[in-house]
């Protein structure tokens, strides 16, 4: 079989407006930039090996494979560059992919990265300056001295703000983890006031902790790929590792002894945020903040997902998002317009 042509060989300068990811169909001829998240060289039943990647840009990614890949074509970009890439878009197994023959590194200077980015920087950074202002908003002297131990970490929270909130699921993308946190300290500071019992601050604090080890489990500063530690450890107990960092700070700074009480009740947050045992929580949540936590993630977590969803079958037009294995449905997304 001929090796695999390329760009110098068949590619001529691409001429035509660039389609997002959403808008790609079944039997698309391809030839544009993607963003490289994830990548493996991997062998077929056969031994041969293929080359996957996830190409990504604002509005979704989607999977690229080629057959017959060599570890030269492997090696020609790293994750998080810009990659070039020909070849056609098909359906399998009810998922879009593309089968590329050609694939090179383009030079990010060249490449309008808003058409990459889902958050803008100054979005970012306005979420950035909300977060702040509900770390200014606490009045319980040891949880805002322990939130003010986060701001303080600089390369903490420059890979907060780098940091997707998940590889696949929900906020998939640079700066998810911060919006994700965002809007979990919306909902908490709108639900804490209806039940008298709930530690307003208390809460907030365990949102603002509990995917914390996820700036440590997911690669962040190219693509978005778990580290060795996060595959070892999983962000619930890494999360609880810097949990005890800032506490120790918060100590050292107040010549005091944190209170322990108050302490296992910020790390059985972060410990039990998932719910259930099967979805990797150690710990059922057995306290009102715990409880509230875990179902206000949740409730963004698959909202987020759904919309997600939603938008990368933005092109098909029948009403009804294809089947979702991990929801176990699919979705009526209906025929009228959205609303405004």
């Amino acid at each position: 079989m001929p090796p695999a042509p390329t760009f110098r060989d068949v590619l001529s300068p691409a001429r035509n407006r660039r389609r997002c990811v959403t808008e790609l169909a079944p039997q698309a001829e391809i030839d544009q930039v993607f963003l490289a998240t994830r990548k493996q060289l991997r062998p077929n039943r056969h031994g041969q090996l293929y080359l996957q990647v996830e190409l990504a840009d604002r509005s979704g990614a989607i999977t690229g494979r080629m057959w017959n890949a060599s570890d030269e074509h492997f090696a020609a970009f790293e994750e998080g560059e810009y990659v070039r890439v020909i070849g056609a878009t098909q359906l399998y197994s009810g998922a879009l992919q593309i089968i590329f023959t050609a694939i090179e590194r383009v030079d990010p200077t060249s490449v309008d990265e808003t058409t990459f980015r889902v958050l803008p920087r100054a979005v970012v950074q306005d979420l950035r300056q909300e977060f702040e202002a509900f770390v200014s908003s606490l009045t319980r002297p040891p949880l805002k001295m322990l939130a003010e131990e986060l701001l303080a970490d600089t390369g903490l929270m420059e890979a907060f703000e780098r940091c997707p909130a998940g590889v696949k699921q929900h906020h998939a993308y640079a700066g998810g983890l911060l919006e994700h946190v965002v809007m979990l300290l919306r909902l908490a500071d709108r639900v804490a006031p209806l039940y008298a019992e709930i530690d307003r601050d208390l809460l907030l604090v365990g949102v603002m902790l509990h995917d914390i080890g996820k700036t440590v489990e997911l690669e962040n500063e190219k693509g978005f790929s778990y580290t060795e530690a996060g595959q070892l450890l999983g962000h619930v107990l890494l999360g609880l590792e810097i949990v005890d960092e800032k506490i120790h700070a918060v100590e050292l700074r107040s010549g005091e002894p944190f209170d322990e009480e108050l302490a296992n009740r910020i790390k059985h947050m972060v410990a039990s945020h998932h719910g259930e045992y099967a979805y990797g929580a150690p710990k059922l949540p057995m306290t009102l903040e715990a409880l509230t936590l875990h179902y206000l993630d949740a409730l963004d977590a698959r909202l987020a997902g759904t919309l997600q969803l939603f938008q990368a079958e933005a092109a098909i037009d029948d009403g009804w998002t294809q089947y979702h294995p991990n929801l176990g449905r699919k979705f009526f997304r209906g025929r009228m317009p959205p609303h405004s």
